[in-house]
């Protein structure tokens, strides 16, 4: 069938795909529970029969605000199906943020599922004049009624021909959702997205994906746009999603659910290629040989243009090292899609290499959200780049290298910021990035940067911290790197070492530590860092050039410093260690 709005994909589901084992699936108890298309189907719409009975109607706002769980995709398509508008905010965010977001979306119902989140919202809510229903998924002991309530008020109220009749009165450019951004700097911004916005990316992107499977694994935040087009798409193409436990418990799930394809960050690949690599150390001589000949392989591996030799290495290889990678990775991979920031071109390469294809993409929340993604087919896939844009979006790059966007994708505009809207989208109707790019001769687009991440320093030469910090990000003990240096003499850098490999690396020295702040201010740690720091500024300008660093103890985290998806909140960074980054230029 042709899906025009979001919540037909439940239809589509059931008619295409009625004999899949599971829809929707989560451990519980130590146990995956899988959840039936039909069960999937039938408690989405009494969840929207509850609603309407409850008084939600097209173009309330409701907020859903739990983690990645079966429940989120029913709350997602009822709310929808009512024609109110889908709100969903990472729980992880702060006090000021969820009033902020509250009240700018004049929120009227909020369902949430963690004692952590009432802690950050109880005193909230009162302050939000416009809420008249909060609900939890499971009792908490708060107060609150429950998900199955508004199951059992939709049995009560049992008019599936008024439901329907509202479905099929739901434009298809009608406002859908409003995702709040993670707001690095200011308050956050409401993208509003329509159903036609993000049903022409899953119609686009169907030739994208993995060979058919039924298992795909989903653990980024469902309240990000990346994974929640993604795990749409899954349900589109008729795949079970299964969701991980936690992102500790990822490499075990993927060995329980051998899934063909899961979506990432660059920095979970990062983590486990730095793994992978410091394994080799433990091994003897030859095995040590054979096992970093086969690791140099991987990092220059070739997706196109490969000769016969190259083949016959990398299957000599893929027999002695790669193939047990694979096993103890899940084995069973066809597709992993990386997003939400730059992954470094050796990685890439080597994943490519080992049998878990990465296909880079690219895009913005206020671009639904991809722009552009690697294909199949020669040339259409290279490390280094994300691929070719999406049928029916048009990207240009201006003069000074920003990338701009038009087509299907681009977002409604900000709710309530018609004036925030103008700034972002130009009279022709492009959406200006602020990343920067340029396409290779094949037609790939390539990232760069960030327009406004460039620094100048004294001495007149421009710097782009960006492509520093991948440089460096490369070292197995360096976690995060943040690279400052405007209007100084040169760059410098706030470092924060990887303490899983850190500890490693100390232990066998028997370097003593009782915390991480003693860790880096030992003397040996910090010539190690001095090493590194000098073998990274080899492959650099010397402009750009990393000529002090200071090492810091702190945990950067999604709830503090970076991104949901592990990207640096650079202007948040810059003003938490405005003191530390002083001292580096003195």
């Amino acid at each position: 069938m042709q899906i025009k709005r979001l919540f037909d994909i439940l239809e589509n589901y059931l008619e295409n795909y009625p004999t899949q084992d599971a829809a929707l699936v989560s451990k519980v108890n130590g146990k995956w529970e899988k959840i039936g298309i039909q069960q999937y189907v039938e408690r989405t719409n009494l969840l929207s029969l509850g609603m309407l009975a409850l008084g939600i109607g097209k173009g309330d706002r409701v907020a859903i605000v739990t983690g990645n769980r079966p429940e989120w995709n029913m709350l997602d398509f009822a709310v929808m199906q009512t024609g109110a508008v889908s709100v969903p905010i990472y729980p992880t965010i702060s006090a000021e943020d969820y009033e902020h977001i509250l009240n700018h979306a004049e929120m009227k119902m909020l369902i949430f599922d963690s004692k952590l989140i009432w802690q950050r919202i109880e005193n909230i809510l009162p302050e939000v004049k416009s809420l008249q229903h909060v609900y939890t998924i499971s009792d908490l002991g708060t107060g609150h009624r429950l998900l199955a309530d508004i199951e059992e008020t939709g049995r009560q109220n049992a008019d599936f021909k008024k439901l329907d009749d509202i479905k099929k009165s739901i434009d298809e450019h009608a406002l859908a959702s409003i995702v709040y951004t993670s707001g690095t700097t200011g308050k956050q911004k409401g993208v509003m997205m329509s159903h036609y916005n993000i049903v022409n990316q899953l119609i686009n992107l169907d030739e994208i994906p993995a060979k058919w499977s039924n298992k795909a694994l989903s653990f980024l935040p469902l309240c990000h746009s990346y994974e929640r087009m993604l795990v749409y798409l899954y349900q589109y193409l008729g795949m079970s999603v299964y969701y991980a436990e936690s992102l500790g418990a990822i490499a075990e799930n993927i060995k329980e659910i051998n899934p063909t394809m899961m979506t990432c960050v660059p920095r979970l690949l990062d983590k486990i290629y730095d793994k992978l690599y410091l394994a080799g150390k433990n091994l003897k001589f030859p095995q040590r040989q054979i096992y970093y000949w086969a690791f140099n392989q991987a990092n220059n591996y070739k997706i196109d243009d490969r000769t016969a030799f190259d083949n016959f290495r990398h299957s000599i290889a893929d027999k002695l090292v790669y193939s047990k990678w694979r096993t103890a990775l899940g084995g069973n991979f066809d597709i992993v899609v990386s997003g939400g920031s730059a992954i470094r071109k050796q990685v890439a390469a080597f994943f490519s290499a080992i049998g878990m294809p990465v296909f880079e993409g690219y895009g913005l929340t206020e671009t639904s959200p991809v722009i552009a993604v690697s294909r199949r087919g020669k040339y259409q896939r290279m490390a280094g780049t994300v691929g070719v844009p999406l049928p029916g979006v048009e990207v240009k790059i201006t003069a000074n290298n920003e990338i701009i966007c038009r087509g299907h994708n681009l977002m409604m505009g900000y709710y309530k910021d018609p004036e925030l809207t103008k700034e972002v989208i130009d009279k022709d109707g492009f959406f200006h990035t602020g990343d920067l790019g340029k396409f290779t001769p094949e037609g790939l687009l390539m990232v760069t940067g960030r327009l406004k991440s460039l620094f100048k320093t004294a001495m007149g030469k421009y710097v782009n911290p960006e492509v520093v910090e991948t440089k460096f990000s490369e070292s197995p003990f360096i976690a995060n790197i943040l690279v400052a240096g405007e209007n100084q003499k040169f760059a410098a850098a706030l470092i924060v070492p990887d303490f899983d490999n850190l500890k490693v690396w100390c232990k066998k020295r028997n370097i003593t530590a009782k915390d991480s702040k003693e860790m880096v201010e030992n003397k040996e740690v910090i010539e190690l860092f001095k090493k590194e720091v000098k073998e990274y500024n080899a492959h650099l300008g010397d402009y750009e050039q990393i000529k002090n660093f200071r090492l810091i103890s702190d945990e950067w985290t999604p709830e503090n410093f970076l991104s949901q998806t592990l990207k640096i909140k650079r202007k948040v960074l810059m003003k938490h260690y405005e003191k530390e980054i002083e001292i580096l230029f003195r």
